[in-house]
């Protein structure tokens, strides 16, 4: 009854409560699932502030492990934004203050030299995947060091509710270094290191040592995430561990229609910038295009402007590839709008409303169909609303955001904006890496996948503005996903799992988690016909 993974409350059975010494420890009455679920939501619904669901659902994760996912799964589009993005970054800057039971590992830089023994105190012993971060960028928010745990635990909920994958083979992981947030080292229930981010060689040592531990215990072929660590350690590391360990970084989104005619403008030019044009750049060369002219077709904005040769400010070794020739005098993100006239935005900047009502109008003026994708999170960090997408473009915008908004009804029609989630891709990939035994995880996989989900959107759906599929059939999605890259996998010769099954859906589908209760009953039979007793003359 303590453990959430066995724990069913009062679905116990009579002959469970005697046989297992709970007898007396609950109601008499015995529940089915069905009608604790309906109490759960029932409970849901009389609230209305975000952050009380979250807390609400995370105390039933905390003691019916199978209940929490029913309730999560049946009612996924109105729970995903409590569980993750918007409502999980909230709860991350009140973490310590919302704090009921420790999840997942917290691993120190005091703690080096052990990280091995810390990993032996987490009681599941065959994790597949695991989510770590370090705190430095959590979503738009900034650095919140220890807070940021909610993130780990968030992404590894929807690794169960939308691929299926047991939670028990999930392990959320935070590295407490320090943080260089004033207000949290100020902060009597801040939960981590009263220290100042820690950025010498000994950070480096200790993520090193983190990775060596993982698959010492758990396997090569261990899928770890990184998640909202500082750019500048992003891609550090995805270099350094990304041909040795089975290991991704989840800030990589696609964009649809015919890729090769785009010109896009990015708002923002760190990690999830980078990761998109990066991806894109893939998908245009795959058309045919050379990379070289598909790295013309991609601009970058930051902080200081368009990223070009010759500007005061210097770029990230990361950023070179985007480096291009001035186009002329470039003062805001309306100038550049207007003089590279780009088919596509898309804001990854976290610096809230800048696209602004004539950034948006020039764009509506210079395309037919602008594309505007405010993927910032969370919802208050986007770059623009879906309404004034919708309204100052009539219409005719594709548009998406990282966290939801409601549909938009104009002139008698009625938009549903997509929201660029990567939960549509993340559990997909990481079910089909951890299935096929995957060691080393390439970017071409994420394009699959891509295409994959691209291909699920129906034509009604295109019809109603949905750039996504419907969160309702995340499952499905996933599944379909999962599929398409383990056959993807198998064929170029990237899966070590053998011998490779012949029926790849049924063998994906199969190994999916359900939230249905498991029976603590011993198999009792008779044996017919069996005599005891010693034969006699």
């Amino acid at each position: 009854m303590l453990n959430p993974r066995t724990n069913k409350g009062m679905a116990f059975s009579l002959q469970e409560r005697q046989m297992l010494g709970i007898q007396g420890l609950l109601p008499p009455k015995v529940e089915t699932q069905d009608i604790q679920a309906m109490r759960f939501q029932n409970n849901l619904k009389e609230m209305t502030d975000p952050l009380q669901k979250y807390i609400y659902l995370m105390g039933i994760q905390e003691r019916n492990e199978r209940l929490f996912y029913r309730v999560l799964m049946e009612d996924i589009e109105e729970l995903m934004p409590i569980v993750y993005t918007p409502t999980v970054g909230l709860a991350c800057t009140q973490y310590g203050h919302i704090f009921r039971r420790p999840k997942g590992l917290f691993i120190s830089i005091l703690d080096r030299g052990h990280v091995r023994s810390i990993l032996d105190n987490w009681p599941e012993t065959d994790v597949a995947a695991v989510v770590v971060t370090d705190g430095e960028r959590i979503l738009g928010l900034g650095d919140l060091g220890v807070f940021g745990m909610g993130i780990p635990v968030g992404k590894l909920c929807l690794y169960t509710a939308c691929a299926g994958i047991r939670p028990e083979r999930c392990l959320p992981v935070v590295i407490d270094v320090g943080t260089d947030n004033e207000t949290l080292l100020r902060d009597p229930f801040y939960m981590g290191l009263y220290q100042k981010r820690d950025r010498s060689q000994a950070y480096e040592d200790l993520i090193d040592e983190f990775m060596e531990a993982v698959v010492d215990k758990y396997g090569q072929d261990t899928l770890i995430q990184f998640e909202d660590f500082g750019n500048h350690n992003a891609f550090r590391f995805m270099r350094k561990y990304k041909d040795k360990y089975c290991t991704f970084n989840d800030d990589i989104q696609a964009v649809g229609k015919p890729i090769t005619e785009h010109r896009v403008l990015f708002l923002g030019a760190g990690e999830a910038a980078l990761g998109i044009a990066n991806l894109i750049v893939m998908a245009m060369m795959e058309k045919g295009v050379t990379q070289a002219e598909a790295r013309k077709k991609i601009w970058m904005y930051d902080k200081h402007g368009l990223l070009v040769k010759g500007r005061p400010q210097e770029t990230d070794g990361n950023q070179e590839v985007f480096v291009h020739d001035s186009p002329g005098t470039v003062q805001s993100f309306l100038d550049a709008v207007n003089t590279i006239k780009p088919t596509a935005i898309i804001g990854v900047s976290g610096a809230g409303r800048l696209f602004t009502h004539d950034v948006i109008k020039a764009m509506g003026t210079l395309n037919e169909r602008p594309i505007i994708f405010a993927l910032s999170n969370p919802t208050t960090k986007a770059e623009c609303t879906a309404e004034d997408a919708y309204t100052l473009t009539n219409g005719r915008c594709l548009f998406a955001s990282g966290s939801p908004f409601d549909p938009v009804t104009l002139d008698g029609r009625v938009y549903i904006p997509g929201q660029g989630n990567n939960a549509y891709i993340f559990p997909g990939v990481a079910l089909a890496v951890i299935l096929s035994g995957v060691r080393h995880i390439c970017d071409s996989v994420f394009l699959e996948a891509a295409k994959t989900l691209a291909e699920q959107v129906s034509d009604s759906e295109l019809q109603e503005g949905r750039l996504y599929p419907q969160l309702s059939n995340i499952r499905e999605v996933s599944l379909q996903m999962a599929v398409k890259v383990v056959q993807y996998v198998y064929t170029n010769g990237m899966a070590f799992r053998y011998p490779e099954p012949m029926d790849k859906d049924a063998f994906v589908r199969a190994t999916v988690w359900d939230t249905n209760y498991d029976s603590f009953l011993p198999d009792m039979y008779e044996w017919e016909g069996v005599n005891f007793n010693p034969k006699t003359d």
